[in-house]
């Protein structure tokens, strides 16, 4: 019972960490993967294991936006996007098992390096909403949040950017981000399992256990973003980030270097 019960005290950061993950994004509209994969880095967990938890932790708030926006979901638009996103997927996986040789602090100033990166594009990239825009950006964004889905697990930005510089409205902006995540959800799982096998299984079994919590979460946290109001708390949420892709890149003199 006393090894049960350590257990099961042991997961609580882990369980933490996506709550506040989905919490967050369901109040900002972004950041899950930001925050959920570079905190449980910290908390020893590898990046596979992190992508996998990730991924499960959202399946419930992606089948639930796809189903409530159905109306506003226009399969012809995210077909093509959506099997480019999956495309590059596989690179990305293959670059990040070339970070197997690496050092666990030199992996959290990869990650937190990435984030940083990330995080600054979203202060100072706003697109202006058009009708249309050409189609080399989406050559662009939908391979790059392949690769970095399949990298690190944040793979949205990019296509946030892309679906920013179209002038769409509130439900087709979410509606096609939704369907997104969701196209490329299974074979990202699929493709993680294949490369690492029984590794990645008890994150993502954990992470399916705390879906009633993370429904908690998701219903707070719309509640929350609608109390405190989206640009206020996009800015609490860049702050938040900030400061875990400096800690990111601080590691070497914040933790001793293990292998």
């Amino acid at each position: 019972m006393s090894d049960f019960g350590d257990q099961v005290f042991s997961l609580i950061p882990f369980a933490l960490i996506l709550f506040v993950g989905i919490f967050v994004q369901s109040a900002a509209g972004f950041a899950a993967g930001l925050l959920i994969v570079p905190a449980l880095l910290w908390c020893g967990y590898s990046i596979p294991e992190a992508q996998v938890s990730l991924l499960v932790a959202t399946i419930p708030q992606n089948l639930g936006g796809v189903w409530s926006l159905r109306d506003s979901v226009c399969w012809t638009k995210v077909s093509a996007p959506g099997l480019a996103r999956i495309a590059f997927l596989p690179l990305g996986i293959f670059v990040l098992r070339q970070f197997e040789s690496f050092s666990v602090v030199t992996i959290r100033q990869i990650v937190g390096g990435i984030v940083l990166a990330l995080t600054i594009a979203t202060i100072v990239f706003h697109p202006k909403p058009r009708e249309k825009i050409h189609v080399g950006w989406a050559f662009l964004a939908f391979p790059i949040s392949g690769f970095l889905q399949g990298l690190v697990g944040m793979g949205g930005p990019a296509m946030v950017f892309w679906v920013q510089a179209h002038d769409w409205d509130t439900r087709q902006t979410r509606a096609f981000l939704f369907s997104m995540y969701l196209i490329s959800m299974f074979p990202a799982l699929g493709l993680l399992y294949y490369c690492y096998g029984e590794v990645v299984v008890h994150s993502g079994i954990v992470a399916a256990c705390t879906t009633p919590l993370l429904l908690i979460a998701t219903y707070l946290g719309l509640r929350f973003g609608n109390w405190l109001g989206r640009k206020r708390l996009r800015w609490i949420t860049i702050a938040l980030l900030l400061a875990i892709g400096f800690a990111g890149l601080a590691a070497p003199w914040m933790v001793p270097r293990t292998n």
